[in-house]
């Protein structure tokens, strides 16, 4: 269907630019765009996200984690042995 629509001149250029690196044209870029707008967005996309960790999940530190110097003891006590 063809229709009219009014854009800003600098998004135009843009629109341009782009259809020629993707070597399609500023309609079928604009009907993309519009397609991806109206789909339904799932709940996970918008309000989760996943933690990613590694290792056995031993239990959380009580060190001072804000402390440098902390957490160089503790890495020191690790690696070398010893108490404190």
């Amino acid at each position: 269907m063809r229709t009219t629509i009014t854009i800003d001149d600098r998004l135009l250029d843009s629109l341009k630019q782009r259809a020629a690196e993707r070597d399609t044209t500023v309609s079928r870029l604009i009907e993309e765009s519009v397609r991806v707008s109206l789909a339904p967005r799932r709940e996970a996309d918008e309000q989760s996200f996943e933690l990613v960790t590694y290792g056995s999940g031993s239990g959380f530190t009580t060190e001072n984690v804000d402390k440098i110097s902390s957490l160089l003891e503790l890495d020191d006590i690790e690696r070398f042995g010893g108490g404190r």
